[in-house]
C-alpha cells in the first residue's frame, strides 16, 4: 500500500511556511479580457477569482502597498514570437491594443502602480518586475491572477529565486480547468511559497 501524498512531503521536509515578512507588495498575474472569456483563454474559477481579488486590490492601495500587474502583449507582427507562443499560437493575438489583452476594467491599474508586458509565463522573466519591487523594499509578495498552473506558477517560482517570499492568495488565483489549479496549489505550497486564503492575509 502506498503512502499517503500528504505524508511523504510531510515526512521529506517539505511544506515549511515562509510567513509574511518585512513589506507587503500585490502582484496580479494576467487578469485581461481573455482569461476571463472561457471562449478566449478563460473558464473554471478565473471569474470569480477576478471578483475575489477586486477586494484585495482596495485593501492594498487603503494600505499603501506597491501594486504590479502583468499582462501579456506580443508586438503586431509577431516578431517577438516566443517558444510559449509555438507551443500556444493563440497567445500572439495578445498584442498592445487588442481588447482581449487588455487588464479586465475592474481592476484597472492606477497611477502609481506597475504594468509589466510579457511574453513568457513569469511576470519577471525579461521584466523590470524585481527591481521595481526591490526598491519598494517589497519582502512578501502575494500574488493573484490566472492561470494558477502557467503564468501564476512561472512567476511564484521566480518570485521565489528573486528571493521574494511568494503568498498565493487561494481565492484570488483561477485556471480553466479546476484540476490543474488545485494540484498546482498543492505544488507551490510544498515547494515554493505559501498558499493561503486572501481574508486571512488581510487580517494580519
Amino acid at each position: 500500500m502506498s503512502e499517503p501524498t500528504q505524508a511523504v512531503y510531510e515526512r521529506q521536509g517539505f511544506g515549511q511556511s515562509l510567513g509574511i515578512q518585512g513589506r507587503i507588495g500585490l502582484l496580479i498575474v494576467d487578469f485581461v479580457n481573455g482569461f476571463a472569456d472561457p471562449v478566449v483563454f478563460g473558464g473554471g474559477n478565473i471569474p470569480a477569482a477576478i471578483a475575489r481579488t477586486v477586494t484585495v486590490l482596495e485593501e492594498a492601495r487603503k494600505r499603501g502597498w506597491p501594486v504590479a500587474h502583468s499582462r501579456i502583449v506580443y508586438a503586431d507582427d509577431g516578431s517577438d514570437a516566443t517558444v510559449f507562443s509555438i507551443k500556444v499560437p493563440g497567445m500572439l493575438t495578445l498584442t498592445e491594443d487588442a481588447p482581449a489583452s487588455a487588464i479586465v476594467p475592474e481592476l484597472t491599474p492606477a497611477a502609481g502602480e506597475l504594468v509589466v508586458r510579457k511574453t513568457n509565463p513569469s511576470a519577471f522573466f525579461g521584466t523590470g518586475l524585481a527591481p521595481w519591487l526591490t526598491q519598494k523594499g517589497v519582502e512578501t509578495l502575494l500574488v493573484a491572477g490566472c492561470t494558477t498552473s502557467g503564468c501564476v506558477r512561472a512567476s511564484v517560482v521566480d518570485a521565489m529565486c528573486h528571493g521574494f517570499r511568494p503568498v498565493v492568495l487561494s481565492d484570488c488565483v483561477g485556471d480553466r480547468a479546476i484540476a490543474p489549479h488545485e494540484a498546482n496549489l498543492f505544488d507551490i505550497a510544498q515547494k515554493y511559497g505559501d498558499v493561503v486564503p486572501a481574508e486571512r492575509v488581510l487580517a494580519l
